[in-house]
């Protein structure tokens, strides 16, 4: 293991290069044309040619629109780097003069930027062959968003296509002040699972409710009633998030429809406060509609989507300090595990250590504009991922890739 120390210096010489412009064109070009999850062709394609223009062999079409490019440089661990290339369903509001010119959709989470700094890095270290030994991976993953694509990239053969990994990078953009790179030794980021629950009434006409089951209601009465599982069945020492996302039903003022049908959201930090809620959603379910009198039991499909992310915190521990000495010792702390889930711990194999982390992006303005004296007050309070108001502060570029590129030299063969 090299000094954190000396990395910073290799990864601030490798990168002192880099063209801040051009990246800022990449990104901005990345932004104006989003891709919903398995749609991002050009996406993929504008990764897949600046990774061969850098010399990677490229793998493109895994798992529909996944993109791999490998650099094989002698002996050496093999390190890959991810970055997610799918956009969001969000009309963007930002009015920026690099706005989304695809309606109702937008890089609202910020994975142009992923896919910028992946580039960045991959062709900074392409560059400088001759400061490092190894094989170098960089993975453009599809559908984050939708919680299929890492499995969806496994499925495909990642693992035995490619070389395998002896450890795995990612991070991600956050709200917060540019210029700090959040690192959590261990848990993270929380485990997702979707719930969809479809009540079965007795329709007929708003005028004759006697002559029905209104499903309406009962699944007015399951959305109240699942507010207290968390608050009632969850010690305060565990947390969970349970959130009804959507709620269908009927079609026309004066007609009670047949069904209803809500989708749910759980998020979750261990296996034992899971199977609680799951239980608990499953029971109100039920009950409730078997006090309307519904004719036929309710429809309750748990769809798994992400895991649990668990840095290992050894590897954790010797990038926050490499991050430290690249941008100060005041820049890299704890935040603590996040609600927000990730599928990218799925790219790892069994037993092979991964480490994921933060980097903030709030232009300076916004930030001392916005309400607010605690950090958590103030991170609230500004536009962050999935907001249609999401704007990263384009200074963030370079320092993105430097994260990447030292992560990636601190495992590489010197």
């Amino acid at each position: 293991m090299t000094e954190p120390a000396a990395v910073a210096r290799l990864a601030l010489e490798l990168t002192s290069g880099l063209k801040t412009a051009e990246l800022e064109d990449f990104y901005r070009d990345l932004h104006r044309h989003p891709e919903l999850s398995f749609e991002e062709h050009r996406t993929a394609a504008r990764l897949a040619g600046r990774l061969r223009t850098a010399g990677y062999a490229v793998t493109e079409g895994v798992a529909g629109t996944g993109v791999v490019g490998v650099l094989a440089n002698g002996d050496g661990p093999v390190v890959w780097l991810r970055g997610d290339l799918d956009a969001l369903p969000v009309q963007e509001a930002t009015g920026l003069e690099y706005a989304s010119t695809v309606d109702g959709v937008m890089h609202a989470c910020g994975h142009d930027l992923h896919v910028t700094w992946l580039a960045g890095a991959a062709e900074a270290l392409a560059a400088a062959r001759e400061c490092w030994s190894g094989t170098l991976v960089a993975v453009g993953q599809p559908a984050e968003e939708s919680g299929g694509g890492a499995a969806a990239m496994v499925a495909d053969g990642a693992h035995e296509r490619f070389p395998r990994p002896d450890v795995v990078f990612g991070q991600h953009v956050a709200p917060g002040l540019a210029g700090f790179y959040p690192h959590t030794p261990g848990l993270t980021m929380s485990a997702s699972d979707d719930i969809d629950v479809v009540v079965h009434g007795v329709g007929g006409h708003g005028s004759r409710p006697e002559a029905t089951v209104d499903p309406l209601v009962t699944a007015a009465y399951i959305v109240t009633r699942l507010q207290t599982v968390v608050s009632r069945e969850v010690a305060a020492k565990d947390s969970a998030v349970l959130t009804v996302g959507t709620f269908h039903a009927g079609t026309k003022r004066n007609i009670i429809p047949a069904e209803a049908r809500l989708a749910l959201n759980l998020r979750s930090q261990n296996s034992v406060v899971r199977e609680r809620i799951l239980t608990a959603v499953r029971r109100i379910v039920e009950g409730e509609c078997a006090a309307a009198g519904c004719p036929v039991p309710p429809g309750i499909t748990v769809r798994a989507g992400y895991p649990n992310t668990v840095n290992d915190p050894a590897l954790d521990t010797e990038i926050a300090a490499v991050h430290r000495e690249l941008f100060g010792a005041y820049t890299v702390f704890d935040f603590g595990p996040a609600m927000g889930s990730e599928d990218f711990s799925l790219l790892a194999p069994e037993g092979v250590p991964y480490d994921y982390w933060y980097v903030t992006s709030t232009p300076a303005d916004v930030w001392e504009a916005a309400p607010g004296e605690e950090l958590a007050e103030k991170v609230a309070a500004v536009p962050g991922n999935h907001s249609p108001l999401f704007a990263p502060d384009l200074s963030v570029l370079v320092p993105g890739v430097r994260t990447l590129v030292s992560a990636a030299l601190s495992r590489l063969r010197a």
